[in-house]
């Protein structure tokens, strides 16, 4: 069971989930480049221009540990990236579980009144990234609290900006035009693995909407509307995030 964590974050946002399935797997977590741990030498911002990169991390993680028929859990734009690479080697997946996905963030109109609603539009992202090139110390202190949500337990918004802080500033920067300007909605018609979508209710990046369109693009796919608010239920309601989790796989 392999676990993938989101922008700006790194293994640790799971501790709270993962310890509940290593009784029944072997469990395996890692930091994407430029995140926690992971070897920042590794790092070329040619080769990390898209989520493909992203996705042959994690099948060179499955390489190396000769993994078959994993469970991926992927948080946020980690989805989208356990997507890509079970599109790529399906044979190693046996079940994909999406926690708060997104294919895409912006809308097919600037108003959301027409098309895909992805929950921004090109002029909010183009804001969001300048932001975040301009100061990201700031950046992150200011998303934060809207990326988690809960606001009654501000301690978590203060836990998710120290994690964005912690992030290489060079690699957060092109991991947020990547997360934030990719659209793989052309994708999900070409996955063929078993598919979990975990929707949080309240969430400012991935609104409801964007579940259902999930739903309906990915077939065979299995929608749970979770009670847990904003976009990290892995760290605000993980027994909540754990329960569903083990619904699905028995």
């Amino acid at each position: 069971m392999l676990f993938a964590h989101g922008f700006g974050c790194d293994q640790g946002m799971w501790r709270f989930v993962e310890p509940s399935f290593r009784a029944g797997y072997r469990t395996v977590l890692f930091d994407h480049v430029g995140s926690g741990g992971a070897d920042l030498a590794c790092y070329d911002p040619q080769r990390y221009d898209s989520l493909v990169q992203y996705a042959d991390d994690v099948l060179d993680i499955c390489a190396e540990l000769q993994l078959e028929q994993a469970v991926f859990v992927g948080h946020s734009v980690s989805a989208m990236i356990g997507v890509l690479a079970a599109i790529k080697q399906p044979q190693l997946f046996s079940r994909l579980v999406l926690v708060c996905p997104s294919p895409c963030y912006i809308n097919d109109s600037d108003d959301g009144a027409t098309g895909y609603v992805g929950g921004f539009s090109r002029g909010d992202i183009a804001g969001l990234i300048d932001f975040l090139d301009d100061n990201f110390v700031a950046w992150s202190g200011a998303m934060a609290p809207t990326i988690m949500g809960n606001p009654e337990r501000p301690e978590l918004g203060q836990e998710l900006e120290s994690s964005f802080c912690r992030t290489d500033p060079t690699c957060a920067r092109q991991f947020a035009r990547v997360t934030f300007l990719s659209d793989n909605r052309p994708d999900l018609a070409l996955l063929r693995t078993p598919a979990l979508i975990l929707q949080a209710s309240e969430d400012a990046i991935a609104p409801p909407c964007v579940g259902d369109y999930l739903h309906q693009a990915l077939r065979g796919s299995t929608l749970v509307r979770m009670a847990a608010r904003g976009h990290c239920p892995n760290l605000s309601a993980p027994q909540e995030t754990v329960a569903a989790i083990h619904d699905y796989l028995r």
